[in-house]
């Protein structure tokens, strides 16, 4: 059948097998830290999530920024580069959206084109690296994504309105909460906190959804999308073809810089979570890289694997206390990682279609 054959069928194959062997091995895992709860754990891991309609809201609010950080790791991928850097232009986009919120009072639309400025600007400097200097984009993400981390934070300390304690809070490693520096700042809710009881919920999983459709009709339906992805599938090509090789890199990583900085933007624009002046990396800028693997970086695709993962991150926090904290984030490391492995996946049921349709061929000769 043709339907066996296409090219979605057997993606969406590659990515549902990258799933199986991830939760699997999670529940191996399980068995080996505590066998006596590894039924439970599995069960929570995988059912909790739908459970109740405040453990779904929190689903949909962690997979918004989700979707954001993918569509970073993704674009980039279609681009034929490597956006490692999602977390650093993750932080600046949040501190650029929290800066607009609570020191120039913006209400929450204009702190979002912040939030989209900020990841922009720091997308677009390895993106220049690499177009004039030919610097791995890989070595100046990472590079970014400490620098972007330690500048965020020499920032928010050296302005006291950004500061908790500011505002008569305690914690001074902690920004100002937005509900008491300028509600007009916080996401629109739009009646869906009331539906689903929950203060986690508000638009920003309409507002993921509608820039992934967006970005697909970019990279599949325009011009400008179609000379992005000849300049990764064969930047000599391309240049021979009249693009603007340059050009399109600077843009590709502006644009993924743009996206991981919205996502920041709406994840700290919730009103329910403060940034907090650390010395460790958001793990949601590098969580877009399995969730950019597991859609083989296509931008519907990404909207399913941030929920998926989502999903099982809200899961495995009801794992408590069967599981020590750090036993919990190992098993959802490996869950979450190995579904990620969709390429390989792919690569190998391709393998096994070619060859099942060689030996029909040899048949009928």
């Amino acid at each position: 059948m043709k339907l066996f054959r296409s090219k979605g069928f057997i993606t969406s194959l590659a990515s549902l097998a990258s799933i199986l062997v991830g939760v699997l091995l999670g529940y191996l895992l399980l068995i080996y830290f505590n066998s006596g709860s590894a039924n439970k754990g599995i069960v929570n891991i995988l059912t909790v999530g739908l459970s109740s309609k405040g453990k779904f809201a929190k689903v949909l609010y962690q997979a918004a920024p989700l979707v954001m950080t993918g569509l970073a790791v993704g674009f980039a991928f279609k681009t034929g580069l490597f956006n490692i850097g999602a977390s650093g232009q993750y932080l600046m986009g949040a501190a650029f959206a929290l800066y607009a919120g609570v020191v120039l009072n913006q209400p929450w639309y204009i702190a979002l084109v912040g939030s989209v400025l900020g990841g922009a600007i720091w997308g677009a400097i390895p993106g220049l690296f690499k177009a004039f200097f030919n610097v791995n984009e890989v070595i100046t993400s990472i590079m970014f994504n400490w620098i972007g981390l330690f500048a965020v934070n020499l920032w928010f300390a050296n302005t006291p309105k950004m500061l908790a304690n500011y505002w008569g809070a305690s914690n001074a490693d902690r920004t100002a909460n937005l509900a008491a520096a300028n509600a007009g700042s916080i996401i629109p809710k739009a009646g869906l906190d009331r539906l689903l009881s929950s203060p986690y919920m508000n638009i920003s999983i309409i507002i993921a959804i509608i820039i992934a459709l967006i970005i697909y009709v970019v990279l599949n339906k325009t011009t400008f999308g179609y000379e992005l992805k000849a300049c990764g599938y064969n930047r000599n090509a391309s240049l021979y073809a009249g693009i603007n090789a340059k050009k399109n890199i600077i843009l590709a990583m502006l644009i993924s810089g743009a996206l991981a900085g919205l996502g920041g933007g709406l994840y700290y624009l919730s009103g329910v979570a403060q940034y907090t002046l650390e010395k460790v990396l958001q793990v949601m800028g590098f969580n877009g890289i399995p969730v950019a693997l597991l859609a083989t970086s296509n931008p519907v695709g990404i909207i399913f694997s941030a929920l998926f993962i989502s999903y099982i991150q809200v899961g495995g926090e009801a794992l408590q206390p069967y599981y020590a904290t750090e036993i919990i984030d190992i098993i959802i490391a490996v869950i979450i990682y190995l579904s990620a492995f969709a390429l390989l996946m792919k690569a190998i049921i391709g393998k096994i279609l070619q060859g099942r349709r060689s030996r029909k061929g040899g048949d009928i000769k």
